[in-house]
C-alpha cells in the first residue's frame, strides 16, 4: 500500500494527537483518496488550511498523492516566496459577518456588542450552519471540527479556548478585526442595527427612574429593543476595550 509523510506547521497541530505535533506522519492511502480527505483523516478541517505542499510544489486539495509524497500543510502565512503558490484559505471579508453554533452563545452576545454582523440561535442544527456559512458568506465560528469538515464550508474557524472573553479575543486575532470594531451599534439580542432614537419618541416605554435621569437611547428597528447608558454599561464598556487591546498585543 503506498504511504505518505504529512507535515503540519503552527497551529494546525493543535489538531492533531499530542504524540504526533510537530513531527512527521506516515499515512497509509489507495491512491483513490484527495489530499483534503486525508488530512481531515488525520483531524485537520480543511477550513484551518491554507497551503498545502506536495514535494514543495503547491497543489490544491483535489490532488492526488503518489508513493513517497513528502506533504507539508500550512495555516495562512505571511511573507510567502515560494511561487506560483496556491492559496485554499478564502480571503477575509474586509467586514466578515458570521454564524456561531449554539455552544457559543455568550462569544456571539460579545461580538454583537463590538459591532460584528453576528448570527446566532442555540437552535441551529448543523445543516442550518453549514448553509447559512455558504449561501450568506458567514465565517462559520464553532469548536466542533466535524462541522468544519463538511465540503459546503469554506470559511470556518475552530475556536480553542472554552471561555467567553478570550474567545473575543482569539476570534479578534484571526481576523485582525481590532479596527474594525464599533462597540454598541449592534443588538446584542437580536444582531439588528441600532439606531438613534429620541426620548420622545420612546418616551411612555421607559420605567421612570430611566424617564427622569437619561436622554440618550438607541433603538434596534428589528426587535425594538430600547438600550441606553444604564449602570452597567460603563463596567461593560471596560470589559470590550480591555478585549480590544489584549488581542492587539503580541
Amino acid at each position: 500500500m503506498p504511504k505518505a509523510i504529512f507535515r503540519f506547521f503552527a497551529e494546525l497541530n493543535d489538531f492533531l494527537p499530542a504524540s504526533q505535533r510537530q513531527l512527521p506522519i506516515e499515512v497509509n492511502f489507495s491512491g483513490h483518496e484527495s489530499v483534503k480527505h486525508l488530512l481531515e483523516s488525520l483531524g485537520v478541517p480543511h477550513t484551518e488550511v491554507d497551503v498545502i505542499l506536495v514535494n514543495a510544489r503547491s497543489v490544491d486539495f483535489s490532488a492526488r498523492l503518489m508513493d513517497s509524497d513528502e506533504v507539508q500543510v500550512y495555516p495562512s502565512f505571511q511573507g510567502w516566496q515560494l511561487t506560483p503558490l496556491i492559496h485554499l484559505r478564502p480571503e477575509a471579508s474586509r467586514q466578515p459577518r458570521f454564524v456561531l453554533d449554539g455552544h457559543l452563545g455568550k462569544l456571539a452576545v460579545y461580538l454583537r456588542l463590538l459591532g460584528f454582523d453576528t448570527r446566532y440561535q442555540n437552535d441551529f442544527n448543523d445543516d442550518e450552519l453549514a448553509e447559512i456559512s455558504s449561501y450568506e458568506g458567514r465565517i462559520l465560528l464553532t469548536r466542533d471540527r466535524g462541522l468544519l469538515k463538511r465540503s459546503q464550508v469554506s470559511q470556518g474557524y475552530c475556536v480553542r479556548t472554552k471561555l467567553p472573553r478570550q474567545q473575543v479575543v482569539e476570534v479578534l486575532r484571526r481576523y485582525g478585526l481590532q479596527a474594525q470594531a464599533i462597540p454598541f451599534s449592534r443588538c446584542a439580542r437580536c444582531n439588528g442595527v441600532l439606531e438613534v432614537v429620541t426620548k420622545e419618541e420612546i418616551f411612555e416605554r421607559l420605567e421612570p427612574k430611566t424617564k427622569l435621569y437619561y436622554d440618550e437611547f438607541r433603538i434596534c428597528r428589528d426587535c425594538d429593543q430600547i438600550y441606553w447608558k444604564g449602570s452597567h454599561f460603563e463596567r461593560l464598556e471596560k470589559q470590550l476595550q480591555a478585549m480590544l487591546v489584549q488581542a492587539g498585543e503580541d
